[in-house]
């Protein structure tokens, strides 16, 4: 079954949709594999001047699927694949957005919140780190603001999110507020719109190809390890690890 729904295209935009809520639209083989096709097909195709990656349910994306979970190297790909993209791509989010969605959210180029968005990067809490999605992250947000929430796992709303940087808008009205941002999409040369975006996504682009193999490693790591085996399981079984004071 697909994981993503039938791409939508509209005077320029084409919409891909996370559409597996089941699981809160976790990152499967499957859909990293569909995702990232529908990429290429966005890519390739000249009607398409930019992409808004949303989702249904009221997760935008919960992370790794731990049931049929996507190779460490292909997540890494997709990642890389939406910031290397010649053409803008938009996160619509309005859900909640954990791990690996960090990666999805922070790769977009720009993106906007609405009032049912929160975040948490709770990977402290279980042992493991927030590695392979440091690469579109930590370019991007505000330092002091990833300390904070690298190490404490608290949840944060939209207006923080886009205070520190993750987001580029908060709204009430997420659609309302992104007319006149994808308004100014369709109005850019596909040429312009590609260069701009080289000059803006260097330095996250550098991130990847310097660190991309030494954080899948360090990640691989974090999960074979006794405490992270230890903290995915009280997660499980709804309990504070062993190591909560």
């Amino acid at each position: 079954m697909s994981q993503l729904a039938p791409p939508v295209h509209a005077r320029g935009i084409t919409t891909l949709t996370l559409d597996s809520p089941a699981n809160r639209n976790a990152l499967s083989a499957g859909l990293v594999a569909e995702l990232t096709a529908a990429l290429d097909h966005c890519a390739a195709d000249a009607r398409v001047r930019a992409v808004v990656l949303t989702h249904t349910g009221n997760t935008f994306c919960a992370g790794a699927d731990l049931r049929a979970p996507a190779d460490p190297h292909d997540f890494v790909a997709l990642m890389r694949r939406v910031v290397a993209l010649p053409k803008p791509v938009v996160a619509r989010v309005d859900g909640h957005v954990r791990a690996g969605g960090f990666g999805l959210l922070g790769a977009c180029d720009i993106a906007a919140a609405g009032p049912g968005a929160t975040f948490a990067l709770t990977e402290s809490r279980l042992g493991l780190a927030p590695a392979v999605i440091s690469m579109p992250l930590l370019p991007r947000i505000d330092p002091r603001a990833a300390a904070r929430y690298y190490l404490t796992g608290e949840r944060f709303d939209a207006a923080e999110a886009a205070r520190i940087g993750l987001v580029t808008l908060a709204a009430e009205d997420v659609d309302a507020a992104l007319e006149p941002v994808l308004d100014g999409l369709r109005r850019a040369s596909p040429q312009g719109l590609a260069a701009s975006k080289a000059l803006v996504t260097a330095t996250v682009l550098q991130s990847f190809d310097q660190h991309a193999e030494d954080l899948v490693a360090r990640s691989a790591r974090l999960f074979a390890s006794a405490e992270a085996r230890e903290g995915m399981t009280a997660f499980l079984e709804r309990r504070d690890p062993a190591w909560v004071l």
